[in-house]
């Protein structure tokens, strides 16, 4: 069987197209990359992309060799360099391609589990990262705590490559396994069957890789926000209850540990300007509750925008979503007089629209009778769900290919995965359901979870007290490939963090199903 055949992978998102890929060479390819190289064109070609002999404008996507755990100077990363190097007329997507010797990566792993162990013996001179900034002892720190040492070496990864995506081969003469990392922190490991032989293994891994990537190039950024021409007056917003309510949820939140830290760029390592390929930084988690008097949703701002502690809210961290565009591409925004207005979350137009397929309820308030959504807030983290009550949590998973081939935050692609698995929603579709939440899980990111309304409780009430009965259980890590959740002695239902699906055919072996 050759295991790198189409008939080997799960079926892939059916808005994937064709992309235009081009390789850039580099002084850094071992034998092992550029053996890997040969397999990534064969897989770019048999799944019908155009690989370019040299890039062009138009190029989508651009894969280079780059050294393992040396930094690279910014004047010859391509994150910095392509557009003027090219001569095109935007960034392409660009993927740092990193061997990795089997030892040398075992070593960089044991010594990333000591830094988490005992991190203020890594401190000063002892630092073991070479190029990375001042501060970006602490900012690893935070990350491995949230994602453990795979995370905290795709964060040194990027930044000495400076590079947002990288595609680490991990092996010595021949192939073992693959990471792809991305901005938003997720590290999926890809690990062909230990009986393939070298070529197949490589075969597979490149195959899945294209798969990845096409599916990153193939979708868009849904931030083209619109803003209404009248203004909410400030003695309205004044009087309103849910940004009070969100203010409050930020406190609660925040005492239950539940948003992860903002990462900074300039945390890990200085660079000039990167604002035409990326944020200087991006915010980690959102949330939003729904104001029944103006009939709108008040959320948090796009932490891209400037930095902001989402535990201490004011006014001018808040957005009223009032609507999504007609083609999807951006949320509609009403601003607040008297009041800072910046946009709102990337995760603006996911959060407003998983309501149109679900029903809406009925709510007093006040002595007066509301129409509204049948979900009343929604908590977005990046965050993992270890464990929930099936008596009043619902998991609704996204469609299968979205655990396979993961989409990033912020694109159209997300908020229709999102959408489609909140519209399965039993709980949410029936409101006599006496289950008050449901959630779900986006592999390599993180949770968006809904709750109902529930009479005598305030906006997100219903969540941090599952939090805190152990009826929703949250967990640093997340999940990067196919899960399931397993039946406890206690009813829960569980996700075993150390469970890992191999790369290999499809469907799965019996064993692979356990």
């Amino acid at each position: 069987m050759v295991f790198a055949s189409t008939s080997a992978f799960p079926p892939i998102h059916p808005w994937v197209r064709p992309m235009r890929a081009a390789w850039v060479d580099a002084p850094y390819a071992t034998p092992l990359i550029q053996s890997f190289r040969e397999a990534l064109r064969a897989a770019l070609l048999r799944e019908g992309h155009h690989l370019l002999e040299h890039p062009e404008d138009g190029v989508e996507l651009l894969l280079t060799p780059a050294p393992f755990f040396t930094p690279l100077r910014w004047r010859d990363a391509l994150l910095f360099t392509a557009r003027r190097r090219f001569g095109l007329s935007k960034t392409p997507t660009i993927v740092s391609v990193i061997h990795a010797p089997t030892a040398a990566w075992e070593r960089a792993l044991d010594e990333a589990r000591a830094f988490l162990a005992d991190p203020e013996s890594f401190r000063g001179e002892n630092f073991p990262y070479a190029g990375m900034a001042e501060s970006a002892w602490e900012a690893l720190l935070n990350q491995g705590r949230r994602g453990g040492p795979v995370l905290l070496l795709e964060r040194v990864l990027q930044a000495q490559s400076k590079s947002i995506r990288v595609l680490l081969l991990v092996g010595d003469e021949s192939l073992e396994e693959a990471y792809l990392f991305d901005l938003v922190g997720a590290y999926p490991r890809l690990r062909p069957p230990a009986e393939a032989s070298p070529d197949e293994k490589e075969s597979l891994v490149a195959a899945n890789v294209v798969r990845r990537l096409a599916t990153v190039v193939s979708t868009r950024e849904i931030t083209a926000h619109e803003t209404v021409a009248d203004p909410l007056p400030w003695e309205v917003w004044q009087r309103l209850e849910a940004p009070k309510a969100m203010k409050r949820a930020g406190r609660e939140f925040g005492r239950r540990d539940f948003f992860t830290e903002t990462i900074s760029i300039d945390s890990l390592v200085h660079v000039p300007a990167v604002s035409d390929a990326i944020a200087d930084q991006y915010s980690e988690g959102c949330y939003a509750t729904w104001e029944p008097e103006i009939g709108a949703l008040v959320a948090t701002i796009t932490g891209s925008a400037r930095p902001f502690d989402k535990t201490q809210l004011t006014d001018d961290e808040l957005a009223l979503i009032v609507g999504v565009r007609p083609d999807k591409q951006g949320a509609v925004v009403r601003h607040v007089l008297g009041k800072r207005n910046d946009p709102p979350s990337s995760e603006a137009v996911e959060l407003f629209d998983m309501d149109e397929p679900l029903p809406r309820v009925t709510w007093e308030e006040g002595g007066r009778t509301y129409t509204v959504p049948v979900a009343r807030s929604k908590l977005h983290g990046h965050r993992g769900i270890r464990a929930y009550d099936p008596r009043v949590v619902e998991y609704v998973p996204m469609d299968e290919a979205y655990f396979h081939y993961p989409v990033s935050c912020s694109t159209e692609a997300q908020a229709m995965g999102i959408r489609r698995a909140f519209s399965r929603s039993q709980a949410l579709q029936n409101p006599d359901d006496p289950r008050t939440i449901a959630f779900t899980i986006i592999p390599g990111h993180g949770v968006l979870i809904a709750e109902k309304w529930v009479r005598g409780k305030v906006p997100f009430q219903v969540i941090w007290e599952a939090m805190d009965a152990g009826a929703l259980e949250i967990t640093p890590r997340v999940p990067q490939g196919p899960f399931r959740y397993t039946q406890g002695l206690d009813g829960r239902m569980y996700w075993d963090e150390t469970e890992e699906i191999p790369l290999g055919p499809w469907p799965p072996s019996r064993a692979q199903e356990r």
